[in-house]
């Protein structure tokens, strides 16, 4: 594993980094998100115009950033600082990299907790497996509404949900203070195709037992009059957030590229792989959903609790819906490990500190406001931090870091990384990392100076008018 000039680790190789870069983006915004989504949104309409959005702005804000890390070398700050020195301009446009490892922070705090509820089902299921055996449905014998149920119960036990958030924080702590290579790029290398194992699976096991034909038709059927403003701006918002943008996750991850890594190539691998994964998340939970004659159009509940309900009525339901929470956490671990790295690499390379005491110091913070946020669906659901805000007026915890984070630093960030990457960046530097050229780089540039940052400006008034 060489290292480069700053001190950093590289990727053992071009394919670990697309798998570790691949796993960030993939987790509970594709299978948990996605699905919900487009469920809530008409489905083929919101779709079709999701993967247009992929390309129109996912795509490009990713190789920006992605970019950005490569010739940087460094953690998010110190990769934009340097990007900003080579191109004569202000080092100030380094607060790019500072929100996006804050707002990394602040996902990662209230994501563990959504990490937790994953551990929780597999425990419920793993349960139910041992008393029901392999061949029967789910939950034999229990009422419909006992299972859906279960996360309102989970809820109001504040000791449990503190308890499984931090073990699921504890999980991705251990694998980001080992390092580069034997912990961030491990996850990556075998729990991601273990992931796409039982993924594939449980796509073909849907098809085989659900109505997977009235599923295909929901998700790839467009309808020009589901295509609202409001589909539209959903799709638009999915596509962005569904990729991990604006989070200094791909600057961090690109910092450990080699040179000779073909950025742009990359990029659409990634981009590509994240949207196949959320298309195959809907292949996967709505045949079975609509199999047990339920709702597509419930929200987030559709996987905590419409899909535990639809596997009573499957055959192996304990066994597939084991399988199903062990893909979900593999998904999330990932991810998790990829928002615990950005802000650790920032506060090691800014202190120099040893990269577990670096780990431990973020992992602390996020476990205190981690409790905070299981703490606001129980003993301190009435508390409002920022109530005085009337954007937030009515907002716990938890709701709060997803608010400001989603609402605010995101796309203020990508909005400020398009227009860094576009205008003020040495256009010869640019051209010399992205990979691209012909056609394909008129048309990247043309999209990171124009279209993204208005778009991405669209989304910002929305969400803050909204």
């Amino acid at each position: 594993m060489a290292a480069t000039g700053s001190g950093h680790e590289n990727w053992s190789s071009r394919s670990a980094f697309i798998l570790a870069a691949v796993g960030s983006a993939v987790g509970l915004g594709n299978m948990w998100r996605f699905p919900a989504e487009a469920g809530e949104n008409g489905g083929g309409a919101f779709v079709l115009f999701y993967i247009f959005c992929v390309l129109l702005i996912g795509l490009p804000v990713l190789l920006s950033e992605v970019l950005i890390g490569r010739h940087g070398q460094a953690n998010a700050q110190e990769s934009v600082r340097k990007v900003a020195r080579d191109s004569n301009a202000p080092e100030g446009w380094g607060v790019i990299g500072s929100m996006g490892v804050f707002a990394a922070f602040l996902i990662l705090s209230f994501y563990c907790v959504v990490g937790g509820w994953v551990v929780y089902y597999i425990g419920v299921f793993l349960s139910d497996l041992f008393q029901t055996g392999l061949a029967g449905g789910a939950f034999e014998g229990r009422a419909a509404e006992d299972v859906e149920g279960l996360l309102p119960g989970l809820f109001g036990n504040g000791g449990l949900m503190v308890g499984l958030n931090l073990g699921f924080l504890a999980v991705t702590m251990f694998f980001v203070a080992r390092g580069v290579s034997s912990g961030i790029e491990w996850v990556a290398v075998y729990l991601m195709p273990l992931f796409f194992v039982l993924f594939l699976g449980i796509t073909i096991y849907g098809a085989f037992t659900g109505n997977f034909g009235d599923a295909v038709a929901y998700l790839f059927t467009f309808d020009a009059s589901k295509l609202t403003g409001e589909v539209m701006l959903a799709a638009v918002g999915q596509a962005f957030f569904s990729l991990s943008l604006g989070v200094a996750g791909m600057m961090t991850y690109g910092a450990y590229a080699n040179r000779d890594t073909n950025l742009g190539e990359t990029s659409g691998i990634i981009a590509g792989a994240d949207t196949a994964v959320a298309l195959l998340a809907g292949l996967a939970i709505f045949p079975i959903v609509f199999a047990a004659g339920l709702s597509a159009s419930v929200g987030p509940g559709l996987m905590f609790q419409s899909l535990p309900i639809a596997f009573q009525a499957m055959p192996f339901g304990s066994l597939i819906g084991l399988a199903f929470f062990i893909m979900v956490f593999f998904a999330a671990l990932t991810s998790s490990v990829s928002l615990l790295e950005a802000p650790t690499a920032w506060v090691f390379e800014k202190f120099k500190l040893k990269r577990p005491v670096a780990t431990v110091i973020v992992g602390l913070g996020a476990a205190v406001l981690g409790v905070l946020s299981s703490l606001s669906f129980n003993d301190m659901a009435e508390f409002y931090p920022l109530g005085f805000i009337p954007l937030f007026a009515e907002t716990n915890f938890f709701d709060t870091l997803d608010g400001v984070t989603a609402k605010l630093f995101m796309p203020i960030g990508a909005i400020l990384t398009c227009i860094f990457v576009g205008w003020i960046a040495d256009a010869k530097l640019i051209d010399d990392e992205n990979g691209l050229d012909g056609v394909l780089h008129q048309t990247w540039r043309a999209l990171v100076r124009f279209v993204c940052p208005v778009v991405l400006a669209i989304i910002l008034a929305f969400g803050l008018l909204g």
